[in-house]
């Protein structure tokens, strides 16, 4: 009966009316000459969520298609600037458009891979994959080293018991608390007298491991029943054999999702690098780099369209590795609540 007359009603009134009717009463504003199903309030919700859904999505995406974009575009002229600033979808004045190039439609890329960071106040003899390899090796090494000292500590905080380790513990969560930048003066200074205001500054810090780092695998490792560790002690196993043999293959989904973050992190660590490394030295890392090649053009060249594309081949490892590890880093992410 209910449907008989929801169907008289539709032939009743116009469709416009009807639709502002169920629009009206999604908003709890109904009357008797419309009784909008919880069908078609629901259809209106679903379509106000993907509106905004799609409107955030747009929001995101479109400052790195305007960034891809834009490494097309041919700004060695006296308009490079205005093309860029003029840019909304693709460039007015492109590289697959300019016929004398002889690198074509790559041209950004290969001055950037050939001599993007040549000039006559800089060392000539830096290039782009000096600053790759400096990049690598700021996020690698400390990485690697960093999440398994942080793995290890992490292991000693969820299944180890000794006297004052939750005091301990919420010590060194309380370091969290405290901005990181508020402490780079300090950290310059003790660096200098230590003579590390090169690369040294970029890795040895990170082999100490991360307290965040800590806290999240350690969350991790709450979920793992205790019994595998008594009865590998019950076998005569000491802890670090335990953690070796147990813990790391047991907890490497989390170890591994913590390790990409930490890496992506160390990969545009640019404050870092422009505050403890001098700009004339080999020893900076990328997007540092790709600031001196943006001052160079400015000053010397005026083209940008080189220092696009290196915003486009420094970000490109981290989407890709994000793209591939999703699944794991928000597995990871979801499963550091849970508790034994």
């Amino acid at each position: 009966m209910e449907n008989e007359k929801t169907v008289n009603e539709e032939k009743q009134y116009s469709s416009f009316r009807y639709a502002l009717g169920a629009v009206l009463a999604f908003f709890g504003i109904s009357s008797r000459t419309h009784r909008a199903s919880k069908k078609r309030a629901r259809l209106v919700a679903d379509i106000l969520t993907y509106v905004v859904l799609i409107l955030g999505a747009f929001v995101m995406i479109y400052p790195f298609w305007w960034m891809l974009a834009g490494s097309f575009a041919y700004t060695a002229d006296r308009w490079g600037n205005q093309y860029l600033t003029q840019l909304v979808w693709w460039p007015k004045n492109s590289t697959f458009q300019v016929e004398t190039l002889h690198h074509g439609a790559f041209y950004n890329y290969a001055e950037l891979f050939v001599g993007g960071f040549k000039a006559s106040e800089f060392n000539p003899s830096f290039n782009y994959w000096r600053a790759v390899l400096n990049n690598l090796i700021y996020s690698v090494v400390p990485v690697v080293v960093g999440v398994i000292t942080s793995a290890m500590a992490a292991f000693s905080f969820a299944k180890i018991e000794w006297v004052g380790r939750n005091k301990v513990f919420m010590f060194l969560l309380a370091a969290i608390m405290v901005p990181g930048p508020s402490i780079m003066t300090a950290q310059y200074v003790m660096y200098s007298s230590f003579n590390m205001l090169n690369g040294l500054a970029l890795v040895i810090p990170g082999l100490f491991g991360s307290i965040m780092t800590a806290f999240f695998i350690r969350q991790f490792l709450f979920g793992m029943p205790t019994s595998i560790i008594e009865a590998a002690k019950i076998d005569g196993a000491g802890y670090g054999r335990i953690f070796v043999q147990f813990i790391l293959p047991l907890a490497m989904p989390a170890i591994v999702a913590q390790g990409l973050l930490s890496f992506m992190g160390c990969w545009n660590n640019y404050m870092g690098s422009y505050i403890f490394i001098n700009s004339r030295s080999q020893w900076v890392n990328l997007p540092h780099a790709m600031y001196i090649m943006a001052s160079i053009s400015n000053k010397y060249v005026n083209n940008q369209g080189p220092v696009i594309a290196a915003s486009v081949m420094c970000v490109l490892p981290v989407l890709i590795l994000f793209a591939v590890f999703q699944k794991m880093i928000i597995g990871s992410l979801m499963l550091t609540g849970s508790k034994e």
